[in-house]
């Protein structure tokens, strides 16, 4: 008995020592790539008016909802937060537009200190998993993981960065061919402020990140990973008159579009979606074991049959 507890121990130790090989995607995962660019401000109802090709164009090759809610209240680290974290504010406790950390205690925190993301669900769960962060806000770098990233990138130069970070993004997504890739713009949110949401200006900046999201597109195309990859549209409220938090449809409906391999291609997505419900639906690309913590739903239609 005492030797088997003694090999036992030798065992134990080597593991400790020479640690098993780190899992990579799931063979069931339904995509190896997924890339989430996000629109700071951007409401559904500007929609039609937006002079946007590339995002129109995956919309007629992908899924999509015109009428995905944010919660409450409709600002930006809430929404953020409750998108890449799969639960509502009363669960993470993010609950301000510019929350850092958590005003009401989260409900579960994991070992990086912090409620569960998609990021760091990943990097558990696949360790040789590549994952890019990229953002000009920087409230942005409290509402994930930093250290489940292997590249995170704010841009500090002063003005709008919309170049600047796409030029990060694209450059490392041909380096790299990531798993997960996030960037997340922090217009039209600005016009929306400064000029108002639904204002000539609010829209030509529509139509800018628009062409910066065709950069995006065409780096995935040069990086070979076009056939596998999901690019998904997301944003995190709207806005009326030059502010947002509010109770209105303009402020609470956001586009949400999925585009790419295995996705069902000119289909409005029926089912009822939340923001929250984006992080599930990442979990479900992946065939992740999503944390018990989160509430949202994977949304799955968007999956062709």
């Amino acid at each position: 008995m005492k030797k088997l507890h003694f090999t036992l121990l030798i065992i134990m130790a080597g593991l400790h020592f020479f640690p098993l090989q780190a899992k990579k995607i799931s063979k069931k995962s339904k995509a190896k790539h997924v890339v989430i660019i996000g629109l700071d401000g951007w409401g559904s109802f500007s929609f039609d008016k937006a002079d946007m090709p590339h995002v129109k164009k995956l919309m007629i090759d992908g899924s999509y909802s015109l009428s995905t809610r944010s919660v409450l209240p409709s600002s930006s680290a809430v929404n953020w937060a409750s998108m890449f974290m799969g639960a509502g504010p009363e669960l993470h406790g993010y609950t301000d537009w510019g929350s850092k950390t958590p005003d009401l205690p989260s409900r579960v925190i994991t070992h990086y200190g912090m409620f569960p993301t998609i990021f760091g669900t990943l990097r558990d769960q696949a360790p040789d998993a590549k994952i890019g962060y990229f953002y000009e806000w920087d409230g942005m770098k409290y509402l994930a993981e930093q250290k489940a990233m292997n590249e995170s990138f704010h841009s500090t130069s002063p003005g709008d960065n919309h170049h600047e970070i796409t030029q990060a993004c694209t450059q490392y997504i041909l380096k790299n061919r990531p798993t997960l890739t996030a960037i997340i713009f922090d217009q039209p949110d600005g016009k929306g402020h400064k000029i108002g949401f639904g204002s000539d200006d609010y829209y030509q900046k529509l139509s800018v990140l628009d062409q910066r999201i065709g950069e995006i597109i065409e780096a995935i195309h040069n990086a070979g990973i076009r056939n596998e990859t999901i690019i998904m549209i997301v944003a995190d409220h709207g806005g009326i008159n030059t502010g947002h938090g509010g109770k209105t449809m303009n402020e609470m409906q956001v586009p949400l579009i999925f585009s790419g391999k295995g996705i069902r291609k000119n289909h409005q997505i029926n089912a009822s979606t939340m923001v929250y419900d984006i992080a599930a639906t990442i979990g479900a690309i992946f065939n992740l074991n999503n944390p018990q913590v989160w509430t949202g739903r994977a949304i799955t239609e968007i999956f062709s049959k």
